[in-house]
């Protein structure tokens, strides 16, 4: 309020004639208002479907005139009563934020400052009205907006102000205007209003030497032509994306092809050929999507395809999109309802033909969570499913778990055992799939507690570890996981630790067998503190941020510094036998939640629940973004899967717990080849000192249970006890005597205290407790 009573003391508060639409207007209009400007009058296009404005809708509610022209012109001459009514306003300054209208030189050049228009090119390049097309279309690497004044050429006025930004390589049209154009474009139009009220606002000729001006991008105009190299081929399609929309020629009919990505290893996809009129080569359809070739051999890839009725499917779906039968619904999902202000619905109703927009596809995304909180949709799922039939069918199987994902194959290895038939995966996991490793290579994983083999397992080698890594890669680039709204994110690993929980038992019974820990322990220790992990970093997906610092000694003092946290990449875990599944979830949970990608190396002798968490992972996400293509799991021969994994130039962090020798390996390792971050838990094998105040038994059972606690696999077990002269030989008595009541043996005995020590990694060091060192007090 100070503010605004400062400017308006000073004489810089103008009478403006905001002249536009969109949301975009509407921004401009509420700050302008909020800098203390007089708005005299909002003149924007007529209703459309008994629909106002957004515009049209803020002016209203404040009480300012608001004049709906259906236009200001007939055959090149201006409307004189029209012009008449814009004149009456009194302004004194005309804005243009966003305009569909031609708007005659009457009104431009009536007002004492003129009239300002919004742009979103670096003029002179891209004049036109699909500037930001063509920018991605050329592929520029600059882009940004221009506020010039108007002239009576067609974005020809001299430049008050620009500003830009980077184009990213994967930038849609809808990506780079959220991202920049759209909020910096508003705070770059009230900044110049700014300027002009100052009496501060340059006028720079636009040069001549640059620019360009191109053709309104429409259906007609925006064919594909596949005889380019791939990356024109993509930025044509990310240019024309969504709107008008690049197509071709495909079986037939005209398809139209969104979400558009370049991929390095494009030519090695797997999947079935699809023959484009013109390509130089057949797509691919894959899992991932549809694989294009440019005329250099070179890849990207499509996510998304529309067919001339307007159904949108994705991409991956193409051979597939026409099998699926009606679900018949129950009676309780016959009332499942969208849509509720629609009066009248059928089975045909289009949801884009009632009326809606793209802000009404969020609102209807986010009422389904609302009313249905386990149905995950995302915004291309109305644009793939825009019938009311065919939505709630999509919902319905979401629901139901049956939305027409590839079932997940798995070879198991079977064992009745603990009172139930436990199945374990034994393959590599790499990109969403269990496989064989290179060679066919195996080995026998071993039950610790009779040396019996529990089955044959597949030994990674140096080229599964570099094809994990690629799939990780690609998954962190391509893919969704790191992209996806951070409480989608925090939905599916909150679902992950849902599903660890319905097969708790079964976790904690491989877990028993493979790594000898008691039965009991597993299932409260080993598997429920796992879940808790996944379950508490599912909560911290949304509150990842950064910090906002002011700078004191800058002057004048409005400058600040901000940190932004972003997901790495690909990041490497290694982990030991001691708690196989905890040591998992510690690290696992937290790569995933900052929306990493993970390539995870279990120790070799204790592979086998980490495989059946990899199962449960890709069973329980979905094709938008889960933790299925997002992990990598190789069982491997340690040193040389970990010293791979420690010197791949796509790995971006490695995480490590063992002993203090191999952490100072790993560490040179990951500093000679790329320098990527470390964080290493090592050592351990603390000491425990017990004096003669102490209260004997309570010491003694504390005393043992930091000894004994996992069967001594532990990281902070007391390997050593220091025990007062004074009281040793009491203590090791009633040690003794404790060590006789003790049960070990058979871990899925109720009845066994310690499970046997997992021998298969103690061959070359086996751990023994002495208590042999006599102190003082």
């Amino acid at each position: 309020f100070c503010w605004r009573v400062c400017r308006t003391l000073c004489g810089v508060r103008m009478k403006i004639a905001v002249i536009g639409q969109s949301l975009f207007g509407q921004e401009v209009y509420k700050e302008l208002r909020k800098e203390g400007h007089n708005i005299v009058g909002v003149f924007t296009i007529p209703d459309k479907d008994g629909k106002a404005d957004p515009l049209a809708t803020e002016a209203e509610k404040d009480g300012v005139a608001v004049f709906k022209f259906p236009r200001w012109r007939v055959k090149g001459q201006a409307i004189p009563e029209v012009v008449d009514q814009y004149k009456a306003t009194g302004a004194e300054l005309n804005v243009l934020p966003f305009c569909s209208q031609f708007i005659p030189m009457e009104v431009i050049d009536h007002p004492q400052h003129g009239s300002i228009i919004y742009h979103p090119s670096l003029l002179p390049r891209h004049r036109g009205a699909s500037a930001i097309n063509w920018t991605l279309i050329h592929g520029d690497k600059k882009g940004g907006f221009t506020v010039f004044w108007a002239d009576d050429g067609l974005d020809t006025g001299p430049i008050l102000l620009q500003r830009e930004c980077d184009v990213e390589p994967d930038d849609t049209v809808n990506t780079i205007y959220k991202r920049f154009l759209f909020p910096e474009g508003v705070k770059g139009t009230v900044e110049a209003v700014r300027l002009i009220a100052e009496g501060k606002a340059p006028r720079i000729t636009q040069p001549q030497e640059g620019a360009t001006y191109e053709c309104i991008q429409k259906k007609d105009n925006s064919k594909i032509d596949w005889n380019q190299p791939a990356e024109a081929i993509h930025n044509w399609i990310r240019g024309n994306d969504k709107v008008p929309g690049a197509w071709a020629k495909v079986d037939g009919q005209k398809v139209t092809f969104y979400g558009s990505t370049l991929v390095n290893n494009g030519t090695a996809a797997k999947g079935e050929p699809l023959e484009i009129p013109g390509a130089s080569r057949p797509g691919i359809v894959t899992k991932a999507g549809l694989v294009l070739f440019g005329n250099d051999g070179k890849t990207l890839m499509v996510k998304n395809l529309q067919f001339e009725d307007g159904k949108m499917i994705a991409a991956a779906q193409y051979f597939r999109s026409g099998s699926s039968a009606a679900v018949e619904l129950t009676e309780e999902e016959k009332t499942f309802s969208i849509l509720t202000n629609v009066s009248q619905i059928e089975d045909s109703t289009d949801f884009f033909k009632s009326g809606a927009a793209s802000m009404d596809v969020v609102r209807l995304v986010e009422e389904v969570k609302l009313r249905a909180s386990h149905c995950q949709l995302q915004n291309e799922d109305v644009y793939m499913n825009t019938t009311f039939q065919d939505f709630i069918q999509m919902c319905v199987r979401k629901l139901r778990g049956e939305d027409d994902e590839e079932e997940l194959v798995v070879d198991y290895v079977s064992k009745n055992i603990n009172n139930m038939t436990i199945k374990m995966p034994h393959q590599l996991f790499i990109n969403g799939e269990f496989v064989d490793a290179e060679g066919g290579k195996t080995y026998q994983t071993i039950n610790p507690t009779d040396g019996t083999a529990i089955c044959d397992v597949s030994l990674a080698q140096i080229q599964d570890v570099d094809k994990a890594v690629a799939a990780a890669k690609e998954a962190f680039e391509e893919g969704e996981w790191g992209k996806m709204n951070p409480r989608d994110r925090g939905r599916l690993i909150y679902k992950l630790a849902d599903l660890m929980e319905e097969h708790q038992e079964e976790l904690a019974t491989i877990e028993a067998i493979d790594s000898g820990a008691v039965y009991t322990l597993a299932l409260k220790t080993h598997v429920g503190m796992s879940i808790q992990t996944f379950r508490y970093f599912a909560g911290w997906c949304d509150k990842i941020q950064g910090s906002t610092i002011p700078i004191n000694q800058a002057r004048p003092n409005r400058n600040l510094t901000f940190t932004k946290r972003e997901p790495i990449g690909v990041c490497a875990i290694v982990i030991p036998w001691n708690y196989p599944l905890m040591m998992l979830a510690w690290k696992t949970a937290a790569c995933l939640t900052a929306g990493n990608t993970v390539v995870l190396k279990p120790a070799q002798v204790t592979p086998l629940t980490a495989l059946k968490f990899a199962e449960l992972a890709a069973k329980g996400g979905d094709s938008k973004g889960n933790p299925q293509s997002d992990r990598n799991e190789p069982p491997p021969p340690g040193a040389l899967v970990g010293q791979r994994l420690s010197d791949h130039p796509d790995v971006r962090k490695l995480g490590f717990t063992g002993s203090t020798e191999i952490g100072k390996h790993i560490m040179k390792s990951c500093a000679v080849s790329n320098v990527k971050k470390v964080s290493l838990e090592l050592g351990g094998k603390s000491p425990l000192i017990i004096f003669s105040d102490c209260d004997m038994d309570k010491a003694v059972r504390m005393g043992m249970s930091s000894v004994f606690f996992n069967k001594g696999e532990n990281c902070i077990a007391a390997g050593r006890l220091f025990v007062e002269d004074t009281i040793h030989d009491q203590f090791v008595k009633k040690v003794v005597e404790e060590v006789k009541k003790m049960k070990i043996g058979d871990p899925l005995d109720r009845s066994t205290d310690h499970g046997p020590q997992n021998h298969k990694a103690h061959l070359d060091k086996l751990q023994t407790v002495k208590i042999e060192y006599k102190i003082n007090k």
